[in-house]
């Protein structure tokens, strides 16, 4: 081969190598942190921590828990929304933190603009419950108790703009009472503070409430279903309980960073999906109270708007309560 000749190979050799070194490598590259804004222990975190457990297995990186409460859940979402928007860093989100908190209170992201959607995972309701020990027998008995005493029941809830506080919110608007809303960081706590009887009421989760009541230490009075739960046959809804508008179902769904690669938000929301069809992971959410929810990633864009536009007009009985 003549000098020319060997000239040329060796110019194309590089050429073909350094544009297959452009070439991206595919995603993941590097362990995933979730970041969760409640605190350990609680209905978001043991779902984040079933579910990162089936995303390693997945995508083949490890996947961190990282619980950042406080807020409601703002925290987390603002250390998501100034993560950098590569992937390596997602929102594990329950609702209320993006489509009630922004739009009942100051905060310094934007629910729509600052995330990118990947996908919800489940949904679930909440329930209403007193202690053990609380003398109240149903819905009807604690809400004459709030006519007759103005201002001597507390509701507890995972902090303000939380899904429990917005349910108190409406408890004290449809019936007409008024209450003390004490907020803590999670569910986990205020739960604590329930069973303690430190507090009147909690519209706890419906996954977290089954298994406090089937274990006797609270008791349930009202469903914020549309629906009656299987595993609460005996507890009615709020419609069943005289407040037909009183509905409320959140969801728990995955947010990246705005601005992040389509390409990494496409893997990410086929990772998910695979999940969602998981038979054992369906089967360990169902055992949990929650419910798939298979919503796309252009849809749940759209019902976090929706969900924001919904709450809206809340804004001024929710700053009452803080």
């Amino acid at each position: 081969m003549n000098p020319w000749s060997i000239a040329l190979s060796a110019a194309l050799l590089g050429v073909w190598g350094a544009a297959a070194q452009a070439q991206p490598k595919p995603f993941p590259q590097q362990p995933i942190k979730l970041v969760v804004g409640y605190s350990p222990g609680g209905s978001v975190d043991i779902v984040a921590r079933q579910y990162g457990q089936k995303l390693s297995e997945l995508l083949g990186q490890s996947v961190i828990i990282e619980n950042k409460a406080g807020a409601s859940g703002t925290l987390a979402a603002n250390a998501v929304k100034n993560a950098a928007p590569n992937g390596y860093t997602l929102y594990f989100v329950a609702s209320p933190t993006i489509s009630i908190t922004p739009a009942v209170t100051s905060t310094s992201f934007d629910p729509v603009a600052d995330f990118s959607p990947i996908g919800s995972v489940v949904k679930y309701t909440n329930v209403l419950l007193v202690g053990a020990q609380s003398p109240f027998k149903s819905l009807q008995e604690l809400v004459a108790f709030g006519k007759a005493q103005p201002g001597q029941l507390s509701y507890a809830s995972a902090g303000n703009g939380s899904s429990n506080h917005l349910s108190g919110v409406l408890l004290a608007k449809y019936a007409g009472i008024t209450m003390t809303h004490v907020p803590f960081k999670g569910n986990a706590p205020a739960m604590a503070e329930l069973m303690a009887n430190r507090v009147s009421i909690l519209f706890d989760l419906n996954t977290t409430a089954v298994t406090q009541v089937q274990g006797g230490s609270v008791r349930a009075l009202a469903l914020t279903s549309p629906a009656r739960n299987p595993q609460l046959p005996n507890t009615p809804t709020m419609a069943e309980a005289g407040y037909p508008d009183f509905n409320f179902e959140g969801w728990i769904g995955l947010l990246a960073p705005a601005k992040t690669a389509p390409e990494v938000i496409e893997a990410l929301a086929q990772a998910n999906q695979k999940i969602l069809a998981d038979a054992r992971f369906v089967a360990d959410m169902e055992r949990s109270g929650y419910a798939i929810d298979p919503v796309s990633t252009a849809d749940l864009k759209k019902r976090i708007a929706s969900d924001y536009a919904f709450f809206k007009p809340l804004a001024l009985d929710v700053q009452a309560s803080q």
